[in-house]
C-alpha cells in the first residue's frame, strides 16, 4: 500500500502534509477544475507539432506510410474547418504491430466544433514577450493549429523503447538540477553522462528538479491510470493498470525512489496551487474576459475561474515562494534567469517527442509549468497591476491561461488517480 511505502506526513521544503493535499484536491479542486476545463476558452490549445527536434536527428517517428495521418486541404481563414494536425508516432525500432498500435492510440482527433479561425484568432491575447518561460513558436507559427483536448485525452499510447527513454534522460541530465544519489531507470543501452552535478543542492535548484521529477510522475500516473487493458470488436476497453504502477513507484521496483517520485508530485502540486492563488488578482479585474464569442458562455467561464481562485486562495498551506531566490538581488537575478534559460531548454526537447498525442501534452503541462513559475516571479508586477486597463509589467497570453489550468488538471486528476490506485492496491493485498 502507498501508505505504507512512506507516501504520509510532511513534504520536504514546505510544511505541508499529503493527507491534507488529498483532502483539500480530491473533495475541493477536482471536481471544480474538471468542470472548468470542460468549458470551450480552456478546451482548445494552439500547438505547433511539426517542429523539428533540435538536438538530434529525429528518428522515433514511424517509418511506415500508415503511421501518418495527412493533413486536410488549406482552408480560408472565415471556413469553420481548420486544418488538421499531422500526427507522426511510435519509433522507428519498434516491430510493425508496435507501430500500427502507437499510430492508432497516439494519433490526434483533429475535429474542431465550427469555430472560424477568426474567431480563434479573436482568443489571442497581447503577448509579454519578455518574460517567457517556453518556446513562442506555437503560438505565432503558421503549422500551428487548434486541437480540441477533450477529444484527446492524455493516456497510455504505446510510445516506448529508446526513444522516449532519450527524452526524458536529456531533460533529466542536459538540465543539471538533480541529486548524485537519485536513480532512475534510463536505458540501459546508454551509459551515463556524469555531468557533476552537485549534490548538496540550494533550495532553487531542488525545487528546479523536484518540480521535473513531478511533471513526469504525475505523466505517468496518466499512462498507468488510462492502460490500454483489452481490444476488440472496434472498441478498447481502457481503465488502471496496477502492475505498471507498481513498476514505476513501488520501492522495490524503484530502488526505494518510488516515493520520492511520488512526494514530488504532491510538491509540484502545491507550486501550481500557490501560482494559481497568486494570479487571481489578474483575472478579478472587470475587463480581463475569457473571450469566446459568446457572451453568456464567456460569463459563466469566468464565474467559475473566480470561484475556483477562491478555493485555491483559502488552502491553509501554501509552499512559501518567499523562500526562492531570497539571497542579494544579483544573485537572485541571476538564479531566476538560469531557471527560465534551463526551462526554456526542457520546452524545446519536448518536440524531440515521438508520439503526436504525447507531444501535444508534454508541451502543454510544460508550458502550464512555466506560466506558474512566470507568476511566481512576477508578485511585485502582479500586486501593481492597474485596474482599468492592461499592464505593459505582467500580462498572460490565452495559451498559457490554457495551459496553466489544464497542466494544474492534470496534476490534480493524478493525485485523484492516486486514491484510485490506493484502493486497488489494498484490495490485492
Amino acid at each position: 500500500m502507498l501508505s505504507q511505502q512512506g507516501l504520509t506526513g510532511v513534504l520536504d521544503d514546505c510544511f505541508c502534509d499529503i493527507e491534507s493535499i488529498d483532502v483539500f484536491n480530491n473533495f475541493k479542486i477536482y471536481p471544480r477544475i474538471q468542470k472548468l476545463t470542460e468549458r470551450d476558452y480552456f478546451r482548445y490549445y494552439r500547438v505547433n507539432l511539426n517542429r523539428p527536434c533540435p538536438f538530434w536527428a529525429d528518428d522515433s517517428h514511424c517509418s511506415i506510410k500508415d503511421c501518418q495521418v495527412e493533413p486536410c486541404p488549406e482552408v480560408s481563414s472565415t471556413d469553420p474547418q481548420l486544418s488538421t494536425l499531422y500526427s507522426q508516432v511510435a519509433n522507428a525500432n519498434t516491430d510493425i504491430v508496435d507501430c500500427e498500435q502507437a499510430q492508432d492510440l497516439g494519433a490526434i482527433n483533429s475535429t474542431l466544433s465550427n469555430y472560424s479561425k477568426e474567431a480563434f484568432e479573436d482568443w489571442a491575447r497581447h503577448d509579454d514577450a519578455q518574460d517567457h518561460f517556453c518556446e513562442l513558436d506555437d503560438e505565432t507559427s503558421p503549422d500551428a493549429d487548434y486541437v480540441d483536448l477533450l477529444l484527446n485525452p492524455e493516456r497510455y499510447t504505446g510510445y516506448k523503447g529508446p526513444s522516449a527513454w532519450r527524452v526524458w534522460n536529456s531533460i533529466y541530465e542536459e538540465n543539471c538540477f538533480k541529486p548524485r544519489s537519485v536513480y532512475r531507470p534510463l536505458n540501459p543501452l546508454v551509459p551515463p553522462r556524469g555531468k557533476g552535478c552537485s549534490s548538496s543542492l540550494c533550495l532553487e535548484k531542488r525545487v528546479f528538479y523536484r518540480l521535473i521529477s513531478g511533471l513526469h510522475s504525475s505523466i505517468n500516473i496518466h499512462l498507468c491510470a488510462e492502460y490500454l487493458l483489452a481490444e476488440g470488436w472496434g472498441k478498447s476497453l481502457w481503465g488502471p493498470n496496477v502492475q505498471e504502477f507498481r513498476q514505476r513507484f513501488d520501492p522495490a521496483e524503484t530502488k526505494g525512489e518510488g516515493t520520492r517520485r511520488l512526494k514530488n508530485l504532491y510538491f509540484l502540486y502545491l507550486i501550481e496551487l500557490r501560482a494559481l492563488s497568486k494570479v487571481a488578482p489578474y483575472f478579478d479585474r472587470a475587463f480581463v474576459n475569457l473571450y469566446t464569442g459568446d457572451h453568456q458562455e464567456d460569463q459563466a467561464s469566468k464565474e467559475l475561474l473566480l470561484q475556483f481562485f477562491n478555493e485555491t486562495k483559502a488552502f491553509p498551506m501554501h509552499f512559501d515562494e518567499k523562500s526562492m531566490f531570497a539571497g542579494q538581488k544579483i544573485e537572485a537575478k541571476t538564479l531566476k534567469e538560469e531557471f527560465r534559460l534551463h526551462f526554456k531548454n526542457i520546452s524545446r526537447i519536448m518536440d524531440c517527442v515521438g508520439c503526436s498525442k504525447c507531444r501535444l501534452w508534454g508541451k502543454l503541462q510544460t508550458q502550464g509549468l512555466g506560466t506558474a513559475l512566470k507568476i511566481l516571479f512576477s508578485e511585485k508586477e502582479i500586486k501593481n497591476l492597474p485596474e482599468h486597463s492592461p499592464s505593459k509589467g505582467f500580462q498572460l497570453t490565452r495559451q498559457e491561461i490554457v495551459a496553466l489550468l489544464n497542466g494544474f488538471g492534470r496534476l490534480s486528476t493524478s493525485i485523484h488517480q492516486l486514491h484510485s490506485f490506493r484502493a486497488l492496491l489494498k484490495e490485492k493485498r
